[in-house]
């Protein structure tokens, strides 16, 4: 499936339902080095991404040496202030399971829902890209373990910096599919 097909269905569905979802503009905070960059309203999430990037075998000093980019996301409700990211099978590793346990709780938004998920996928989510590296997340899985940091980034530092964060669960699944789970949650955003 091209990249940005299951966004870019899912903002479609949400239009048809008139809540007009954007691309997510990028922003600073938001960057290739992660937690050694964070801005001082997010610093509250510096020691569980601290603890969470060592679990994942991060290496600091290849990590701070990445030149400093903004990470793109996917869709943005302009009216709240709200993030969502779409998340396909490879979100559903046993390292993001990592990240949610150790991160965030089984008890937060979005943590027993993607523990259940990511039992369910991560057998195959673990194999997306296995060998693909990532500088920051040296030797093997280095691309999942690199994702499910940035995605534990997103949970812990958007709330931090005044942003509103839904996830839009979608292993294996088109669209359309995604949107009607999970548009309940998207529902709301018109009554922020």
């Amino acid at each position: 499936m091209p990249v940005g097909e299951v966004e870019a269905a899912v903002s479609a569905m949400a239009s048809a339902d008139g809540i007009a979802l954007v691309r997510m503009p990028r922003v600073e905070w938001l960057n290739t080095h992660g937690h050694f960059e964070l801005p001082p309203q997010a610093a509250a999430g510096q020691p569980a991404l601290q603890r969470v990037f060592e679990e994942l075998g991060g290496d600091e000093r290849e990590q701070r040496s990445k030149q400093l980019r903004t990470l793109p996301s996917d869709l943005f409700y302009v009216a709240s202030g709200t993030m969502v990211e779409v998340d396909e099978v490879q979100h559903f590793t046993s390292f993001r399971a990592l990240t949610i346990r150790k991160g965030l709780g089984a008890a937060s938004d979005i943590g027993a829902e993607y523990l259940d998920l990511c039992r369910e996928w991560s057998s195959v989510a673990d194999k997306y890209r296995a060998s693909k590296t990532a500088k920051g997340f040296p030797g093997p899985f280095g691309r999942a373990r690199q994702r499910a940091y940035n995605d534990l980034l997103r949970d812990l530092v958007a709330p931090a910096m005044g942003y509103g964060l839904i996830r839009v669960p979608a292993p294996n699944l088109s669209g359309r599919e995604a949107y009607s789970l999970a548009s309940a949650k998207l529902q709301r955003l018109r009554s922020i």
